[in-house]
């Protein structure tokens, strides 16, 4: 018999052999259900098996899942591709392409009506006219039967019962998306020229589009019109010459693929001559990645206005039942237009013609939990794999971005001026140790006397500060007991609307006490600092005729919010980082930035960065459309470079002296970064496990290791965590070092390891 390797959606690095039962068409890539020690377990056919286990060893594939399409190569070389630079099972990667595989797998049936040939002609009028459609129109759904004839569900239960109508259950056929009557705006010149640069990628392969636009100058129309033109578009195929396909085992790696697997995913340059070949296709998917989950509603009614139909969408909170339907239309190729999360990365598109990657910057695009990636630079490899264009869409680029854009990797678009009010947004700093705020209170007088001015006149405030709850830390005034998590290294956050303190980490809650644990004090409580409950109720205190609104992304009705700003029924919103990422409030005058220095902290080499980004794209939020805009950010550092860089609006400036710095220390994108976490609810057995790692490291010129020291956070979930940091040059073949090295110490029991290539995070 025939033996195929099943690569399973589990914590394995290789696939499984087994047997083709006569009878059964496999070919690889399909997708299959085999037995799997005490259970049965859906699996990928990886290629013929080439093990030198007995064929009496092997069990046979249970089931061949044929209403599916096969996994295509380039989706099984990016599969690959992923766990040799994530270094993470080939299995765990699989399983992100898979979710919930019993529910997906399923195939979607469909209750049809067909007539009874063997029944007699119904005499009465309603049924006869019910029984001549069926004839001539074969079987159809109950809706199309009630729709086309009139009749009532009654009369078809009636003639169902009576065995003149039979019911049946078929697969049911893929719904293709299409797209008919739209509304495009009239671009205006700038975006003419960046849409005319993009259409030329159209078609021509494999290339990374940097679209460099300042917040408001209308990107997303921009890539909304090259979206138009990839779907009317006889695009290019995935057809690609010149790259073998992934082999069997990791350990044998061609060296073309070796070279592939050690290079920074940002770059992809280790692509460069490989031959691409064009070959014309009828049908074409296109995806749009969103750094948030909230973007998603707000993006998709613009979508459908602009195109007349809706797009398929992908996040985490769908129903089973929308994920089982959207997944397979996704990988049937009837979903023609995709917009999702990161997650929405790893689906098995049938025909994928082009990417967008919507605020490239945005550090929510690293996967932190389970395999960790960079879903912006997996997204350029996807692309090149898939022979296709990939556009990066922002307002403040990453610095990696920016660095391929000047080695040439990239190209790059850029919008100038925003499209409905060219005058930009007037910036202002509030110097905290100067204008101060009323004792007990958090806003300035100067920001207190703009707020009034712009409400007056009708417009809407937005605050921003980057805490929830009502305040980071309560303490004891009689004996100074603070409330720390029971579970992690971290303080209890107050919140004050449902009187509670909770972890942020592991969502530990408890009631909040009326006096402290530990003197027995009453009274004695205090709250430390500012969330956004507290600012909201300084600001309701202030404007009490306001509609006044606070959101976090831990809320419920974070929709029902945002729609309140962009339809103007509210007033001010106040809340977190949620309120930076994209949205568009037309009537939103002023922004303000309760704590501009809260990001400045702690040693993330990327603080900087990130914190320039997200006060630009706050500021950016403001001055739309009907207002002018203003941001004022409260600050104790206003000559601090990235407030100067923002004042000034020295984007370019900031970007040239951030890259600088990073290049004279080596660090990402001048050097590399992998991270190594060891965690255990034994404290001293996971701090000698990190040391004698490291004791093993090898002695190779340009690795040093950093470490171990205990994690910022340094218990979460009762885990005690140790960090080890490993920094090489560019050039240095990072994840072969690190599988040599990580192969030969086995971590002792109650420790487990993990690596994060490329992190982001350094809690």
């Amino acid at each position: 018999m025939k033996r195929m390797e099943v690569l399973l959606p589990r914590p394995f690095d290789r696939g499984f052999d087994y047997l083709v039962p006569q009878g059964m068409d496999i070919a690889v890539g399909d997708y299959v259900r085999v037995p799997f020690g005490s259970k049965p377990m859906i699996g990928v056919v990886w290629g013929e098996a080439t093990s030198d286990v007995p064929a009496q060893k092997c069990k046979n594939i249970s089931e061949h899942f044929d209403h599916l399409p096969p996994m295509s190569d380039a989706m099984r070389r990016f599969i690959d591709w992923t766990a040799a630079y994530t270094l993470a099972p080939r299995g765990m990667v699989l399983k992100m392409t898979m979710p919930q595989a019993e529910g997906v797998m399923q195939p979607q049936l469909q209750t049809l009506l067909c007539w009874n040939a063997d029944a007699p002609v119904p005499s009465q009028p309603k049924r006869a006219a019910v029984a001549q459609w069926l004839v001539e129109h074969g079987a159809a759904t109950r809706e199309d039967v009630k729709r086309e004839t009139g009749a009532s569900d009654a009369i078809i239960r009636a003639m169902v019962l009576a065995n003149m109508i039979e019911v049946i259950s078929q697969v049911a056929a893929p719904s293709v998306q299409h797209f008919g009557d739209h509304h495009a705006p009239k671009l205006n010149e700038s975006q003419q020229l960046a849409s005319a640069n993009l259409r030329e990628t159209i078609g021509q392969g494999f290339s990374v589009t940097l679209m460099d636009g300042v917040t408001g100058s209308g990107k997303t129309e921009v890539y909304f019109d090259w979206i138009e033109q990839q779907l009317n578009n006889l695009a290019a195929s995935n057809v690609v010459s010149g790259i073998p396909s992934f082999p069997q085992r990791r350990e044998s790696l061609s060296p073309l693929v070796q070279s592939v697997t050690e290079i920074p995913a940002s770059g992809a340059s280790a692509f460069a001559g490989m031959t691409q070949q064009k070959m014309p296709q009828a049908d074409s998917q296109i995806l749009v990645m969103l750094p948030e989950i909230a973007l998603t509603n707000q993006w998709v009614q613009r979508f459908e206005k602009r195109f007349g139909a809706a797009a398929v969408v992908w996040h985490s909170t769908i129903t089973p039942a929308q994920r089982r339907q959207q997944w397979q239309a996704i990988a049937n190729g009837s979903a023609r237009v995709v917009v999702g999360a990161r997650s929405s990365l790893y689906l098995p598109y049938k025909k994928l013609v082009g990417i967008v990657v919507d605020e490239e910057h945005e550090p929510s695009y690293k996967q932190e939990d389970g395999v960790s990636y960079q879903a912006r630079d997996m997204a350029v490899v996807r692309a090149k794999l898939e022979n296709i264009p990939i556009i990066l869409a922002t307002a403040t680029p990453s610095i990696e971005t920016m660095r391929n854009v000047q080695l040439g990797k990239y190209q790059r678009v850029t919008l100038g001026e925003r499209f409905a009010r060219p005058e930009g947004v007037a910036l202002e700093l509030i110097d905290l140790r100067i204008d101060k705020p009323e004792k007990g209170e958090w806003l300035s007088p100067t920001l207190k006397r703009a707020m009034k001015e712009v409400l007056e006149q009708g417009a809407q405030v937005l605050l921003f500060l980057n805490r929830k709850g009502y305040a980071p830390l309560v303490l004891c005034r009689h004996c100074g007991y603070r409330f720390e998590c029971p579970n992690c290294s971290a303080w209890m956050v107050q919140y004050k609307q449902s009187p509670r303190l909770q972890c942020h980490h592991c969502h530990t809650s408890m009631k909040m006490p009326d006096a402290c644990p530990a003197c027995q004090e009453p009274d004695q409580l205090v709250a430390c600092g500012p969330g956004v409950e507290r600012i909201d109720e300084e600001v309701r205190a202030l404007f009490p005729t306001c509609n006044v609104r606070c959101v976090s992304g831990d809320d419920t009705d974070v929709q029902d919010t945002l729609n309140a700003m962009i339809d103007g029924r509210a007033d001010i919103i106040i809340g977190t980082q949620l309120l930076a990422k994209g949205h568009h409030f037309p009537k939103l005058a002023l922004v303000g930035v309760v704590d501009a220095d809260l990001g400045l902290a702690g040693g993330d080499l990327r603080a900087c960065e990130r914190t320039y980004q997200l006060l630009h794209q706050l500021a950016g939020r403001a001055g739309r459309e009907v207002a002018a805009g203003r941001a004022m950010l409260q600050t104790v550092q206003p000559d601090h470079p990235v407030m100067q860089a923002l004042k000034a609006a020295d984007r370019d400036g900031f970007l040239a002296a951030e890259m600088s710095q990073r290049e004279q220390a080596g660090w990402p994108p001048y050097g590399r970064l992998a991270a190594l976490l060891l965690d255990g609810a034994n404290e001293q057995r996971v701090q000698q496990a990190a040391r004698h790692l490291v004791q093993q490291a090898p002695r190779i010129n340009g690795l040093r290791v950093l470490g171990p020291a205990p994690a910022p956070l340094s218990r979460l979930k009762n885990q005690y965590r140790f960090r080890i940091l490993i920094k090489t040059p560019l050039d240095f073949a990072l994840q072969k070092t690190l599988r040599e090295w990580l192969a030969r110490v086995p971590m002792p029991s109650g420790v487990r390891l993990k690596v994060d290539i490329d992190p982001y995070q350094f809690l």
